[in-house]
């Protein structure tokens, strides 16, 4: 089964939950330009489809703790299909690694690494390097300043051309 079909009216909807996962049906609903019960319809239909996977708050956990953010470049010393499993199936299992990437280019992973200090981050690598997970080398980039971090998408930007076509 394919995707949906998408139109304007959905666009809205995708961009207002996107914005604000607290929005009432109502507010959603006249954002979206229709009436509530077909906005909910919509809805519902968008996270059927796993266009909308869930809900979530965006934490300040500065506020409360100091935190360590880490981007990582990985590159594995092999790389057969085993390899890239192994070392994947090891990363999902850490709670530390918010993101992992694969890329393409001159290194085959970036990750993005939360943790209570530097000390702790190195801790972290040195277990997985420990491990053998085939890591050949790593590059780490200390975050000192976030300047922009926007979790909401370009929704009518990435899909409205594609609503346009059909």
């Amino acid at each position: 089964m394919g995707a949906p079909r998408l139109d304007a009216i959905d666009i809205r909807i995708l961009d207002a939950i996107q914005r604000d996962g607290r929005i009432t049906k109502l507010a959603l609903a006249e954002r979206a330009g229709i009436s509530p019960t077909p906005c909910w319809t919509r809805l519902r239909r968008l996270e059927k489809a796993g266009i909308i996977t869930g809900y979530h708050a965006r934490l300040a956990l500065r506020l409360v703790a100091p935190v360590a953010s880490i981007l990582v470049e990985v590159t594995l010393a092999s790389h057969k299909q085993t390899d890239f499993e192994r070392f994947e199936r090891a990363i999902k299992l850490l709670p530390e690694v918010t993101s992992c990437w694969s890329v393409g280019g001159g290194v085959d992973y970036i990750l993005k690494i939360v943790a209570r200090d530097i000390d702790a981050y190195q801790r972290l690598i040195d277990d997985l390097l420990q491990r053998e997970l085939g890591i050949d080398r790593y590059f780490s980039y200390i975050i000192t300043k976030t300047v922009k971090e926007e979790t909401a998408l370009p929704v009518h930007d990435l899909i409205q051309p594609l609503v346009e076509r059909n």
